[in-house]
């Protein structure tokens, strides 16, 4: 079979997928056989991420999984550094996104400890509702600690009022589902400024909490607790 592009154009894509063709993660991948829309949903909360954070320098992502997102953020900052407490996904990751220069990974559970070096900001998608309750002080606690004075932090997760809606799946993972207003409390503890979004499939807006599927809390600037 002839190897060349009808429209000579598009020729350097086929070549390049021939030599490096891109693999998605072990839970990408399953999204994209199960419910393909869903990363559309995904990628969109990256991009919101993103849009917060452009042109801060170091930029930490909590609870990165395999990251499909991850690149989505790294184009637009100087540095993302991925933490995650599953040791399978993270040989993986430095793998598959090789080509992103400025993404790194690293084995943390923030539930223990903080970075060991301070981030302009940091984000979280989808983790802080798989925190055991009695373990959400110590994760935002560690968080903050992570930060600079000056930091934003953005954490992203399904709204309690949606969980009706979830999967099975989901309803097992899912230990610790937040409202706006719980959000809001958080943001209160622990930061000078706090902003909450709605986000529904992948639309943000600041319409009305309670019908949001999805919630964004921005905390920007780390309170001092001494």
């Amino acid at each position: 079979m002839d190897n060349k592009a009808k429209e000579s154009q598009n020729q350097f894509q086929f070549d390049d997928y021939a030599k490096d063709p891109v693999r998605l993660g072990p839970y990408t991948s399953h999204i994209w056989k199960s419910d393909p829309r869903h990363l559309g949903f995904l990628l969109a909360r990256y991009k919101f991420c993103a849009k917060m954070l452009q042109g801060k320098n170091k930029v930490l992502e909590i609870g990165c999984g395999d990251a499909f997102g991850t690149p989505v953020v790294a184009q637009v900052v100087g540095s993302v550094h991925g933490v995650d407490w599953e040791p399978l996904l993270l040989a993986d990751n430095a793998k598959r996104l090789k080509h992103f220069k400025n993404c790194t990974f690293s084995l943390l559970d923030v539930t223990k400890d903080p970075t060991k070096e301070k981030f302009d900001a940091s984000f979280c998608l989808d983790v802080i509702e798989h925190i055991k309750p009695e373990l959400e002080k110590a994760f935002i606690t560690n968080i903050c600690k992570s930060l600079k004075a000056d930091g934003i932090c953005i954490i992203g997760t399904p709204n309690v009022t949606a969980s009706q809606y979830a999967t099975q799946a989901s309803k097992e993972g899912h230990i610790n589902l937040k409202s706006h207003e719980q959000l809001r409390v958080i943001l209160s503890k622990y930061f000078n400024n706090g902003f909450l979004f709605s986000m529904n499939d992948e639309v943000i807006h600041t319409g009305y909490y309670p019908m949001a599927q999805y919630l964004f809390a921005m905390g920007v600037g780390v309170l001092n607790k001494k």
